[in-house]
Formats: C-alpha cells, structure tokens, sequence
C-alpha cells in the first residue's frame, strides 16, 4: 500500500496571515486527519482532549486527529501549512518531547 496523501492543503500561513480561527480552539471533522508543517520558525499545538502540548518546528509536523479539538499559538515569526488526509499520514520520527 502506498504512502497517504494529501487530498487538501491550506495556502502557507505567516504570522500576519494565520486566521485568527485556527487561534482559538476548532476541530478537524470527523474521518479527517491533519498534519501542520513548519515551514519556518515555530508554533505552539495545544489540545483539548488531554493530549500533551506539543512545540512545533520544521522537521517536527504536528499530527491531528479526526475530530480534534486544538488550537495554536505564535512564538515569533512562522510559516506553516496544514495537510489534511482521509486515512493516517506517515510523519517522521522525532524525540518525544513535550512542553
């Protein structure tokens, strides 16, 4: 079976671009699943349901599950862009470490 991909991607946000929804909490919809990509500099990805805050930074994407309550937040000057799938992506491996 081949790797997923994206059926969707977003437009690359900056700082001055990111849509003040995706600052506040919002959700994936159900059977979707997304990954944000750091183009450059880097994000915050928090969660509602539990899931550990994560530091997001080029070469460390943030996945997203199905129906996902998160939000994030800017640390400076960024880039990023979000991927979204119908089935789970395949992300590299990173250290697990969390704030």
């Amino acid at each position: 079976m081949s790797a997923p991909v994206p059926y969707r991607s977003t437009p690359v946000f900056d700082e001055n671009t990111l849509p003040d929804a995706l600052r506040r909490q919002h959700r994936t919809k159900p059977g979707v699943w997304g990954v944000v990509r750091m183009l450059d500099g880097a994000i915050t990805l928090s969660f509602a349901n539990g899931r550990p805050t994560e530091r997001l930074s080029p070469g460390r994407p943030g996945l997203l599950y199905p129906d996902d309550p998160h939000w994030v937040t800017l640390d400076g000057p960024m880039r990023m862009q979000v991927d979204f799938y119908d089935r789970p992506p395949e992300l590299p491996a990173h250290d697990e470490e969390t704030q």
